[in-house]
């Protein structure tokens, strides 16, 4: 299974946060992937990625803008974590990600 995973966060929780994780998803599907995206927002933790899950991740894409809520899940998988900031995530995520894969799978 091909699996890119996603947290997005914003100060305020609610358009960009939204926006990111469309953005990330979008340009997940269309390189071939699943994906699930994580968003911490105004309404607290939507759609919370599992320990087994970000096991078997190729990608996990931070957006965020705040301190993330359970940050500590992530470490020991610094090496599939792509770090940008939000309006990277919205504009660019497609290339970004595509970029970060290929350094990944080589």
């Amino acid at each position: 299974m091909k699996l890119i995973l996603g947290v997005s966060a914003c100060p305020m929780g609610v358009a960009h946060t939204y926006l990111a994780a469309d953005s990330i998803e979008e340009a997940g599907k269309d390189l071939g992937y699943q994906v699930k995206v994580e968003t911490q927002g105004a309404s607290g933790i939507e759609n919370k990625l599992s320990s087994d899950e970000i096991e078997k991740a190729d990608l996990i894409v931070i957006a965020s803008a705040v301190k993330l809520a359970g940050s500590d899940r992530f470490q020991g998988y610094e090496d599939k974590i792509l770090k940008i900031d939000l309006q990277s995530a919205i504009r660019k995520s497609k290339q970004l990600i595509s970029e970060r894969l290929a350094q990944v799978n080589q």
